[in-house]
């Protein structure tokens, strides 16, 4: 029997050295037509994690300012259960770059994991009126 294409890129284990900020299940109204999740609801989803740990940094309000770079390695299907692990790769004056891997646990494949996409993110600490300001760089 041959293993199947996608089995080559499965993994045993979740990253270790980074942080798990988020974990979805992506359901039949998040589909194109083609039956895979739409690549913006999963764009959507890295957003929202790759903020978690600048928000924390910044401790006050962020606004994406770039998506640096955006893979999608592998579809995402319904039932997945999602996991976006992120690091801070880079911490400038006012931005932070975050570093967000996504692995699916796919519905038939329980215990094994798969890289789906992998993005570099960048966010702006602002203030009040929306403005740039700068990050107090902390002590780690």
């Amino acid at each position: 029997m041959t293993a199947t294409p996608e089995l080559r890129f499965t993994v045993n284990a979740l990253p270790t050295d980074q942080e798990l900020v988020l974990k979805v299940i992506p359901m039949p109204a998040d589909c194109n037509a083609n039956g895979d999740i739409f690549g913006g609801w999963v764009m959507a989803q890295v957003d929202l994690a790759g903020a978690v740990l600048p928000a924390r940094y910044v401790n006050g309000r962020l606004a994406t300012v770039a998506v640096n770079e955006f893979v999608f390695k592998q579809p995402v299907k319904v039932g997945d259960i999602l996991s976006f692990f992120s690091s801070i790769a880079r911490i400038g004056n006012t931005s932070i770059t975050v570093k967000v891997e996504v692995f699916a646990e796919r519905f038939t494949l329980q215990g094994t994991y798969l890289k789906v996409t992998e993005a570099m993110v960048t966010y702006v600490a602002i203030d009040a009126q929306g403005k740039p300001r700068h990050i107090q760089r902390k002590d780690n």
